[in-house]
């Protein structure tokens, strides 16, 4: 197998838990304790901008309502993304993908990008993310890696940008999700990490595949599965754990 690429600990939305989820501001945090590596998610506005953003509605996370998919990017770009969480992020807003492309590229940081899609555009969204993603990227040495749970996503990423590295992203042993993980050339699977233990993590390794897992806070089961053998923790404890000692846990 090659060597992986991308750092063990992966900070889950940027550090989505101390400051608002899938912002600017939540990745400097991360940066700001020492994470080199992201998880975010990304979606398609009805003008098609792929943009930071987890539900498919916007009340949760932002000051808008509805349904994310439906309303142009000249619109969302607008909506405050942080006074849900405290008003010390009052104002942020929704990043493009190509703003956080920006940041993490100026920084050498690495990216772990689950495509998001609005329902009923899978296909699509993976397609054109995939294409901002070959752009953003062109020239680096370590592209993102494209996760999702939507098998249509990764298969339109596939087809537009066949050399980008993708994977699967389960929440259950459903039956036939090792198969299609490879059907869709996967280089990795990440599940629960409730879901992992070495016998799984040893199976993927022998076709190849990279386990990495979410969202891991707890420092007992850290040590679980870093025993096993993953390659990648996402972790919302970015307080927690320090990412610089690779294999020891706080």
């Amino acid at each position: 197998m090659q060597a992986w690429p991308y750092p063990l600990w992966l900070a889950h939305r940027g550090a989505g838990k101390l400051a608002p989820e899938n912002t600017l501001a939540a990745f400097r945090l991360g940066a700001s304790h020492g994470y080199r590596a992201y998880e975010c998610d990304v979606k398609l506005s009805a003008d098609g901008v792929p943009f930071l953003l987890h539900d498919a509605t916007l009340e949760r996370t932002t000051n808008g309502s509805g349904v994310a998919g439906d309303r142009p990017w000249s619109e969302l770009s607008r909506l405050d993304a942080g006074s849900w969480h405290s008003r010390t992020y009052a104002g942020e807003p929704p990043p493009s993908l190509e703003a956080i492309a920006a940041w993490l590229l100026r920084n050498g940081f690495h990216l772990d990008l689950e495509i998001k899609p609005t329902p009923g555009t899978e296909r699509r969204t993976g397609e054109v993310v995939a294409a901002a993603c070959r752009r953003l990227w062109a020239g680096q040495d370590v592209p993102p890696l494209l996760s999702s749970f939507q098998p249509e996503a990764l298969a339109g990423a596939r087809a537009t940008a066949p050399e980008l590295p993708r994977a699967l992203l389960i929440d259950t042993l459903r039956d036939g999700w090792y198969e299609e993980a490879l059907a869709l050339g996967c280089v990795a699977v990440i599940p629960n990490y409730r879901l992992v233990d070495a016998a799984l993590v040893e199976r993927a390794r022998a076709d190849g595949l990279r386990v990495l897992c979410y969202t891991v806070n707890d420092p007992a089961e850290a040590r679980r599965l870093l025993a096993a053998g993953v390659a990648g923790l996402i972790t919302d404890a970015v307080d927690r754990f320090s990412p610089d000692a690779a294999r020891v846990v706080d």
